[in-house]
């Protein structure tokens, strides 16, 4: 038997969670005077990753809040910059965004990644256990209750997603101070030291190194360093308009 129904009226950004909820942007659900906000919400397809503040009538109330039958609904995206406090900002990142999580790293952001698929449990417990935000197109992953935070991932390409995850986060960027294969933080190194890792043409034309001090792996100004210095270049300009 169908309960009282609750008009709930979504953000624009939030459209594309709930199909039925266009083109007006507001969708009917039924109450059940014992299910809270926040789990109608979700129900209607929306995680609660990327929900903002809730009105209810006008008034602002916790997701907690147990909807009554006649009640309008509005609900927020969440504000930008996020906070998330309780400890310091770091990433996790599933399987489908390697090159995001390379960038992330290349702008000294501490994010981890595997790029084999740990499965969403897995995924779940290592963002509560390392206190990470975990970042994902994967809707039912970001609805898994033992998350530490989380956040949608709105575009499928990396230079948007970069920019996305940069608004939304305004992470400190420290450039070229991580390893972009395993997250790990980099030292100098002598040509020497990482000898063993070039080639004749690169041990003859560069002097400047940098190495991981987790993985060994050894870095210089190759042959993509104009391309990763403009990625660079374009993320510190965004950073100092935005912040």
């Amino acid at each position: 038997m169908n309960g009282p129904e609750i008009r709930v009226e979504f953000a624009p950004e939030l459209h594309l969670f709930v199909p039925r909820a266009r083109p007006t942007g507001a969708a009917r659900a039924t109450t059940d005077g014992v299910s809270t906000l926040g789990h109608v919400v979700e129900s209607l397809g929306v995680p609660l990753t990327e929900v903002g503040t809730l009105l209810v009538d006008g008034r602002e109330v916790p997701r907690g809040h147990v909807p009554s039958g006649g009640e309008s609904v509005s609900v927020r995206a969440v504000e930008r910059p996020q906070r998330v406090p309780g400890a310091p900002l770091r990433f996790l990142l599933d399987v489908h965004l390697g090159t995001l999580a390379r960038r992330l790293r290349l702008l000294g952001v501490d994010t981890a990644y595997e790029s084999t698929d740990l499965g969403d449990p897995a995924l779940a417990a290592l963002s509560a256990a390392e206190k990470r935000v975990m970042l994902s197109r994967d809707r039912g992953l970001l609805r898994r209750r033992e998350l530490w935070a989380g956040a949608y991932v709105y575009s499928n390409r990396p230079d948007d997603q970069l920019r996305e995850v940069l608004d939304r986060f305004r992470p400190e960027l420290r450039p070229w101070t991580r390893c972009t294969a395993c997250n790990g933080l980099l030292k100098q190194a002598t040509k020497e030291e990482v000898a063993d890792q070039l080639k004749g043409g690169t041990e003859r034309s560069y002097d400047v190194f940098a190495q991981c001090r987790a993985c060994g792996r050894a870095y210089w100004k190759g042959a993509h360093h104009e391309q990763l210095e403009a990625i660079v270049e374009a993320a510190v300009r965004g950073s100092t308009q935005g912040g």
